[in-house]
């Protein structure tokens, strides 16, 4: 049973749980992709019926940010496993698809990115094959899509950037034979080097989000949108009591 803020589900799983879930999947004969929504896109999906839908048939909705971690508290539904950063999910299941040799394609970013990405990840991966890569900057799904059932890769990381990237997904699920798909944002930029992720002190008390805002401070506008969903989630919490 999945842990509901303010109409999306989260699981309840450790970073483990969740890695080996995503094995088993590719193992399988299950279809489906794994989702990282933060408060801005919980946000969005009260107004947006379709991307709700959408993250919620998702086989793994991991809580990535800390203010899901808070809203569910105040909820009265903590998640006892805590946050799972999809970036640290991601490089947790690379490190177990080199051991056995599995393949990722490599999807998202200004043309260039995924490149440089799939380069540096072979080579902090050693066995973790780099099926092919291919920009975001596309109109037609078609080629995007003959382009990775040609590569056959056991997994398909989807940076398109909320929500885009998740109903893209969902979209094309039927049409590719890749059995697990990952959509992680910006993730292709930190693998490429190109951005900095957090030092481990804001990582290891949930301030990612604060640290993009000293480097990018034009995430304001976006991030002001937090104490809105606070207070959202705290009138929740007394229209159920």
């Amino acid at each position: 049973m999945r842990t509901e803020v303010l109409g999306v589900g989260f699981d309840d799983k450790t970073l483990d749980e969740v890695v080996s879930r995503a094995l088993e999947i590719m193992r399988g004969d299950e279809k489906t992709y794994v989702v990282t929504p933060n408060p801005e896109i919980v946000w969005i999906c009260r107004r947006n019926e379709t991307l709700r839908a959408t993250i919620n048939a998702a086989g793994l909705v991991l809580p990535d940010g800390i203010g899901i971690i808070i809203a569910a508290r105040i909820l009265g539904r903590p998640l006892r496993c805590g946050r799972v950063p999809g970036i640290d999910f991601i490089t947790a299941l690379f490190a177990e698809m080199a051991i056995s040799g599995k393949s990722v394609f490599l999807l998202g970013s200004k043309p260039g990115v995924a490149e440089e990405a799939g380069i540096r990840l072979a080579g902090s991966y050693p066995g973790l094959v780099i099926s092919g890569t291919a920009d975001g900057y596309f109109d037609n799904d078609e080629p995007v899509v003959e382009l990775i059932n040609a590569a056959d890769p056991d997994l398909l990381l989807v940076c398109l950037g909320s929500p885009k990237q998740e109903l893209w997904m969902a979209g094309n699920i039927d049409r590719l034979n890749t059995r697990l798909f990952a959509g992680l944002g910006g993730s292709l930029d930190v693998f490429a080097g190109r951005v900095n992720r957090a030092p481990v002190f804001f990582q290891r008390f949930g301030l990612e989000w604060f640290y993009r805002l000293i480097c990018e401070p034009r995430r304001i506008k976006r991030m002001i949108k937090l104490p809105v969903f606070i207070l959202a989630v705290i009138w929740a919490r007394i229209r159920c009591k």
